[in-house]
């Protein structure tokens, strides 16, 4: 018992326990056969936005840590600007693939990168593990995934008719397992079962929480040389969680 410590917790929005249930089992289902399907050559990505990344610069040095003494890092610091990262954690093998880094992260920024992130294997099979969000589910990528697709229905028009008319009718079609580029959406408030905040997580405590960085382009390269540091010994997450509800 640790009665000093406390978590926060989120719970999920989806009322509907046996549709909660089917979603987090389809998630949990596909992390599963993650490695059978690496080798049909399909693609399982968990993609989402880490937004709001601050370049803070300390207005003293840090004090490094000393026997019976901490750290002590200067409280103060000096504003230089946030980026935007949009990430895939490939569940294959564990890496970050195709990293997008920007001043937003819009509708066009989250389609463009997924453009980039295709491009990187032109013939594969991908599946976008990804949240409800409304830039996830936009009529940027609906275009994008037809094309890519060859897909030549009629799209309609958004807000109006056919598959671009709502963000329901657009979810639809992105989720089509029949595409070669599939999205498959986590329930609402459950991003948890998202593997990229996992590593998001880890992208905080070892670069972020602790830097000191000069200037936002100073922020850009540190993060880009994390990655490439933390790929060249990546591995898959051991995941434990089968789909059941989670007592609390």
């Amino acid at each position: 018992m640790q009665p000093h410590r406390s978590r926060y917790w989120l719970n999920t929005k989806e009322r509907d326990p046996v549709l909660f249930a089917e979603q987090s089992g389809t998630i949990c289902d596909l992390y599963a056969y993650t490695p059978l399907l690496q080798t049909l050559g399909v693609r399982i990505m968990s993609c989402d936005e880490m937004t709001g990344i601050q370049a803070l610069e300390r207005a003293a040095p840090t004090h490094e840590m000393r026997a019976g003494q901490p750290e002590r890092r200067e409280f103060e610091y000096i504003r230089h600007g946030t980026l935007s990262l949009i990430a895939n954690f490939e569940v294959a093998t564990g890496q970050v693939v195709a990293p997008s880094l920007g001043p937003t992260r819009t509708e066009a920024d989250f389609a463009a990168h997924i453009e980039e992130t295709i491009a990187s294997d032109p013939n594969a099979v991908w599946v976008f593990v990804a949240d409800q969000l409304n830039t996830h589910q936009s009529e940027s990528l609906v275009r994008l995934v037809a094309q890519q697709c060859a897909i030549s229905t009629d799209l309609g028009v958004k807000g109006e008719s056919g598959i671009l008319k709502s963000m329901t009718s657009r979810a639809a079609f992105l989720s089509d397992p029949t595409h070669r580029i599939q999205f498959v959406y986590v329930p609402k408030h459950s991003s948890w079962l998202n593997q990229v905040e996992i590593w998001f997580s880890i992208l905080m405590r070892r670069v972020i929480k602790r830097g000191n960085f000069i200037s936002v382009d100073d922020l850009h390269e540190r993060i880009l040389a994390f990655i490439a540091y933390f790929n060249q010994t990546a591995k898959p997450f051991r995941w434990t969680y089968t789909g059941r509800p989670l007592v609390v």
